[in-house]
């Protein structure tokens, strides 16, 4: 099985899809291969980042001076319906 890009290889093969369909100047296939070329990267960062996320953990002191664990909450969640 093939080793998955790494994040940062994926957020470079995104930036260059990117960089390349916004200069244009580019044939109609080439156009389309870099579009599913980006697409795959941006699909792979947030696959990643999910990854990521499941596993952030924030430890925190209560009153007494002891730490316990607990799931990292984000924002994301609350504002899925705003956009």
């Amino acid at each position: 099985m093939a080793k998955q890009p790494t994040f940062e290889q994926s957020l470079k093969s995104l930036e260059d899809a990117v960089a390349r369909l916004e200069k244009g100047q580019i044939p109609l296939d080439e156009a389309l291969a870099c579009f599913e070329d980006g697409v795959k990267g941006a699909g792979r960062c947030r696959e990643l980042l999910r990854e990521v996320e499941t596993q952030v953990e924030v430890l925190l002191k209560d009153s007494a001076g002891s730490f316990r664990v607990e799931p990292f909450d984000t924002d994301d969640d609350d504002n899925d319906d705003d956009e």
